[in-house]
């Protein structure tokens, strides 16, 4: 049978729950969607261990085939959807040790995990597995926010502090970071210097607005060459006009179709996992922050497979292997 199924074989609506109704286990997967429904490190706005779900959900009203990149991500993958880590609500470092354990799973059987988040901590369970598979990382990273804040009331663990721990910890390169659409009032002018002088290259909205996205992602690509790349994606780096289903919201973003033209153009990087979070279905009565979500998880597996079809020998997998739900 081919995945995701299509309204002819089932409607819609008939379904158990998973990305585009995606199977937990076939030969060969490439990418795999994994929900990580973490939300205990917010700062402000909680209930994004609700949008893993509301993703799904939101996914079933797509179709499998990308006219952009002209690639069936889906099917061209193999992908699949393992469902959601078994995180601990009150325990970050615990529940980081078993998104972890999930990330590195998959990278180990080379396959590109997909991660519904959660909030933004949980990129940082996502890193430490890329590292031990691959040593430090290139990182793109769209965003409101730098989140790289030292602590809050003293913690140091939270969605705000996630590239200043994955700094201190090396998981990243830092010249090869690149913190996209950061806007917003600040607690102070440092806020931002504090990126700048771990390494980052930070590209606030009013420069991308001025420069061009054309011109970033030249500069994007001079930079971080083929180097293995997760992308992470906070969905409030879009205008709450368009998706306001999120925990801190920022406004003057961009629109939905500014982003997908954006996510859309970064093609060719090596990358090895994607990252959504900070959807929170609470405030989204109407499901467009859900569907730009699932739309943007469409798109980075059609990334994905046009990795396949462009770098085959650096993502050849070992035939015969089935990956199986550990969940």
């Amino acid at each position: 049978m081919k995945y995701p199924l299509s309204p002819d074989v089932k409607p819609e609506f008939c379904t158990i729950g998973s990305f585009m109704r995606l199977p937990s286990s076939r030969e060969n997967a490439k990418v795999a969607i994994l929900g990580m429904p973490f939300d205990t490190a917010a700062s402000f706005r909680v209930g994004a261990r609700f949008a893993p779900q509301a993703i799904r959900q939101a996914s079933m009203t797509l179709f499998p085939y990308h006219p952009v990149h002209e690639v069936y991500p889906f099917e061209d993958t193999n992908a699949i959807d393992i469902g959601d880590v078994p995180v601990i609500p009150h325990n970050i470092h615990r529940s980081y040790e078993l998104m972890e354990k999930y990330n590195l799973d998959l990278m180990q059987k080379e396959i590109i995990p997909i991660g519904l988040g959660g909030d933004h901590s949980v990129t940082l369970a996502s890193l430490r597995a890329a590292a031990k598979i691959y040593g430090p990382v290139a990182l793109i990273h769209f965003d409101s926010h730098t989140d790289t804040w030292d602590t809050y009331y003293d913690e140091k663990y939270w969605h705000g502090s996630t590239f200043i721990r994955a700094y201190e910890e090396g998981l990243l390169q830092p010249d090869k970071v690149f913190q996209i659409g950061i806007r917003g009032t600040l607690n102070h002018p440092g806020d931002i210097g504090a990126s700048i002088e771990l390494g980052y290259h930070v590209i606030t909205t009013q420069e991308l607005r001025k420069r061009g996205f054309e011109d970033v992602v030249r500069q994007i690509r001079e930079t971080i060459g083929d180097t293995p790349c997760f992308l992470t994606f906070d969905i409030d780096f879009v205008d709450p006009s368009c998706a306001p289903g999120t925990g801190t919201l920022e406004v003057g973003g961009f629109t939905s179709l500014e982003t997908l033209e954006m996510v859309r153009s970064l093609t060719g990087f090596n990358y090895i996992g994607f990252d959504l979070v900070e959807v929170l279905p609470p405030y989204d009565p109407t499901q467009i922050t859900s569907l730009l979500a699932a739309t943007l998880v469409h798109d980075f597996a059609s990334l994905a497979a046009l990795n396949l079809k462009q770098m085959p020998n650096k993502t050849e997998q070992k035939r015969g292997r089935t990956c199986e739900s550990t969940l």
